[in-house]
């Protein structure tokens, strides 16, 4: 079942017909910095992932917000009671 030395060589000499040399070897390039480029962003992602999260919040509220959300919290208070 497995593929002998024999049978590697004649599918390689096979896509060397059909694709050429020049173009074989510009796919083998690409295809060497599309691994580099994954391999790379697994890494970050992986330091990423040990890394402590980051403050996403301040502590203190936005009084403009606080404003806005106790106008929002009369307004329907009062809706409710008509």
């Amino acid at each position: 079942m497995g593929i002998g030395m024999r049978e590697l060589v004649i599918i390689l000499l096979v896509v060397l017909i059909v694709f050429g040399a020049k173009k074989l070897r510009t796919v083998g390039s690409d295809l060497g910095h599309a691994v580099r480029g994954f391999k790379k962003a697994m890494s970050e992602g992986e330091d990423e992932q040990s890394a402590p999260p980051k403050q996403i919040r301040s502590e203190e509220t936005d009084a403009e917000f606080s404003e806005v959300a106790k106008k929002s919290d009369t307004a329907s208070k009062n809706e409710r009671s008509a």
